[in-house]
């Protein structure tokens, strides 16, 4: 059987999901920090949720910075540690629940245990964005998180924008395979709905028997050329008719055109021969009969 496409955009989304949750958790980067006094300018602190780092142009990255302001004790810090690897065992979880239910090489995937992994996974997501949304929320607030004051400026860096990518595959990946839940609902259903005889409707219906309208005929009989009622109506009584048929002339057999031509001919000779016996008995000579 064909894996549906919903669980096939869940495994996908998932896993990538855990990937970029897993480097916002462990890569300093959440906040980008620069513009400090008696320092160069290209100087910048890169600070995360368990390491700060000191960045130059010109030299490497020099991690283990010591916290002066007490960063790593501030309550959004200390609860992005704690809900951001939450959400990565819970994903992990719904990861090996998802590979179970969506046996692509059985016939037949499992729905229920599919569906189940979608919560699993969506709740990993809601985990994961809770803590990036506070931190952001909070990110230029000195009083929330402590930072040197200005003209220090504080920015988003890359581990926090990486954090709301894999909060919202997560999401995502989870919402698809909580879809899966369709077909086993379907399932159950067929199997409570009674197997003998057909269900009654709830709204009874009552069946009425039209009678049937007298249509006129829409094809004439007709035989040899005359107009003929129908069979229905043949033993009908109708009106005498009056008179008698008229004789037809019978067919007349196919003949030469040569034929045809000579007895035309034949016929115009007849008639003027009578034509000028006609007008030698109107005239001084006597006429056959008179003899």
């Amino acid at each position: 059987m064909r894996t549906p496409v919903a669980m096939t955009v869940g495994m996908v989304f998932a896993p990538c999901g855990l990937l970029l949750n897993l480097t916002s958790t462990l890569t300093p980067g959440w906040r980008l920090v620069k513009g400090f006094l008696n320092q160069p300018v290209d100087v910048v602190l890169y600070q995360g949720l368990w390491d700060m780092c000191r960045e130059q142009s010109s030299r490497e990255r020099e991690c283990g910075q010591p916290d002066d302001l007490g960063y790593f004790v501030a309550e959004p810090v200390r609860v992005a540690r704690g809900l951001m690897v939450t959400s990565l065992a819970i994903t992990a979880l719904g990861l090996l629940l998802a590979s179970l239910g969506v046996r692509c090489w059985q016939e037949e995937p499992r729905s229920a245990l599919a569906g189940l992994s979608g919560l699993v996974l969506f709740a990993a997501g809601l985990f994961s964005l809770i803590p990036v949304s506070w931190y952001n929320h909070v990110l230029g607030d000195r009083a929330v998180l402590p930072a040197p004051s200005s003209p220090v400026t504080v920015q988003v860096s890359y581990s926090l924008v990486l954090g709301y990518l894999g909060s919202c595959l997560l999401l995502l990946g989870g919402f698809s395979l909580a879809l899966s839940f369709a077909p086993w609902c379907e399932e159950r259903c067929r199997r409570k709905a009674p197997s003998g005889g057909q269900r009654r409707s709830s709204i009874s219906t009552v069946h009425v028997d039209w009678p049937e309208p007298a249509l006129t005929p829409a094809i004439k009989y007709y035989s040899g050329g005359q107009h003929r009622p129908r069979p229905a109506d043949l033993g009908a009584a109708g009106p005498a008719k009056v008179g008698f048929p008229m004789p037809r002339p019978p067919p007349k057999a196919h003949s030469d055109p040569e034929e045809d031509t000579l007895d035309g001919e034949k016929a115009a000779d007849s008639h003027s021969a009578s034509s000028r016996s006609t007008r030698l008995c109107h005239g001084s000579l006597p006429c056959d009969s008179d003899l």
